[in-house]
């Protein structure tokens, strides 16, 4: 996992590629522009479902994990229309990226501010293989982010926020420390920690036990 400084040492080497952004993005058509939220704003929770549901999923993932893309894609679809769509379970993203480039991405999505970053999240997840491995990374992301009503000037101010930053890091260290999570995507449900990226049916499995224990069918 990166640490503190590590991160903000690779931050610094993009300046070069941050000048770059502004040229490569400049033909795209102009999107729908919404305010920069505060650092604050960004750290909230995110999540989808209701607030009150009888099951909360805790996600812990990383937006370059190449099985995390995989549980977002081809999972959580079908487990968001039966369980979260319908009022039974929550589910709360919490971020655990493991490399630079993962911190950079999820800051990024979490400046969109709620509940744009959710949607972020989910298109990140499926342009993984065009911006995570791109040579032109952050020009690639902040196109994207142009999607969710950030601009280029809004990209460099996320990626040179040190409290947002810092703070994404020492949540995921915590996380580890306190649930002994070491791999994405991992999972806390009802307390026990779930490794790996589960098919819908399987976690459908665990979530009916989880309910069934709460008395909801």
């Amino acid at each position: 996992m990166p640490t503190y400084t590590n991160t903000f040492k690779f931050l610094k080497s993009l300046s070069a590629a941050l000048a770059l952004v502004f040229g490569a993005v400049v033909s795209l058509p102009n999107m729908a522009q919404a305010q920069l939220v505060s650092t604050d704003k960004a750290l909230e929770e995110m999540s989808m479902g209701d607030p009150n549901a009888p099951v909360v999923l805790h996600e812990y993932s990383s937006l370059t994990c190449g099985h995390c893309a995989n549980f977002h894609m081809k999972s959580l679809p079908e487990l968001k229309k039966n369980y979260v769509d319908t009022g039974k379970v929550r589910i709360v993203f919490h971020d655990f990226p493991l490399e630079p480039r993962a911190v950079a991405a999820v800051a990024i999505a979490r400046c969109a501010g709620s509940p744009r970053n959710v949607e972020f999240f989910d298109m990140l997840y499926q342009t993984q293989e065009n911006w995570a491995r791109s040579e032109q990374f952050i020009a690639s992301l902040t196109a994207l982010a142009r999607f969710y009503g950030l601009s280029s000037e809004d990209v460099i101010t996320c990626l040179s926020d040190e409290k947002l930053m810092t703070t994404i890091q020492k949540n995921r260290d915590r996380d580890s420390a306190n649930f002994g999570i070491k791999s994405t995507p991992s999972f806390i449900l009802e307390g026990k920690l779930i490794e790996g990226a589960l098919s819908a049916d399987d976690m459908s499995d665990l979530l009916d036990k989880a309910l069934a224990k709460k008395g909801v069918n």
